[in-house]
């Protein structure tokens, strides 16, 4: 659980700022690299572990501890993000920008009912996202994850997504390439990602899919790679042992303690 994301991510890494416009790549390159995406998603799920009750204050103690144990990711930290970390007065920023989802997955895996998964995800997002688009993008993904893992269909998903969020997803990932360019937002991030997912057959397939759009490519990766963890249940081995000979110990670990 999780591991998904962070393997969406590392897969995009080498794409972010060299979009790749197709399926047909190498799906980890020599050059393949975790970045900022699977250091706060690991961070959220080490919050998730430790404190029972959920509270701003141990998010974002987890989240400084990560950001300064990792202080220069491949891709680096947004901007906002990076001054957050670095300020003794910590305060949400308003922002709409796509990191609100791609450190959400392990919401999506952590709770019984939907209710409880869309009122955590909003909390993870308005320590730092707090504009609306902010939250819809984290509460969006949180619940494809919750919705996938609880065995229902892609149509029953897309049709929550759709009517629940306001997202177009009435489009093909070929509909979406030829155009879409770089786009650091919610709204341009995690429609497109959760595309990727409705469009693929199996979880290589969605994360290709993902690459192929380009855009912000490690986080759209990221996004897409949570939602077909939890939908198509397991991840070919070969692409589990691979990650984990990329990933730091200490990512394992929290990953371990999260799924129990």
């Amino acid at each position: 659980m999780i591991l998904g994301a962070v393997i969406g991510d590392t897969v995009g890494s080498v794409y972010e700022f060299h979009n790749h416009k197709s399926v047909d790549f190498e799906l980890f390159s020599p050059y393949c690299e975790y970045t900022d995406d699977s250091i706060v998603t690991v961070a959220v799920a080490k919050w998730l572990v430790i404190d029972p009750k959920h509270t701003l204050k141990t998010l974002e103690e987890c989240l400084v501890e990560f950001g300064r144990r990792y202080p220069h990711p491949k891709g680096a930290y947004g901007g906002s993000f990076s001054n957050w970390l670095r300020s003794q007065n910590r305060k949400p920023y308003n922002s709409w920008g796509n990191g609100s989802a791609m450190r959400v997955s392990a919401v999506g895996w952590a709770f019984d009912t939907l209710d409880e998964t869309l009122e955590i995800a909003k909390r993870s997002a308005e320590i730092t996202h707090n504009h609306p688009e902010g939250i819809k993008g984290a509460q969006a993904t949180a619940a494809a994850i919750f919705l996938a893992r609880n065995g229902k269909s892609k149509e029953k998903i897309k049709d929550y997504i759709t009517k629940t969020f306001g997202y177009n997803l009435n489009r093909t990932c070929d509909e979406i390439r030829p155009e879409y360019d770089f786009n650091e937002s919610c709204q341009d991030t995690v429609p497109e990602a959760i595309v990727a997912f409705l469009d693929s057959h199996d979880f290589e397939s969605a994360i290709r899919l993902g690459v192929s759009l380009g855009g912000d490519t490690d986080t759209l990766t990221c996004i897409t790679g949570g939602i077909a963890e939890a939908y198509y249940k397991a991840i070919p081995q070969n692409i589990t042992d691979k990650i984990l000979t990329i990933i730091p110990q200490e990512f394992k670990e929290i990953l371990g303690e999260f799924n129990k």
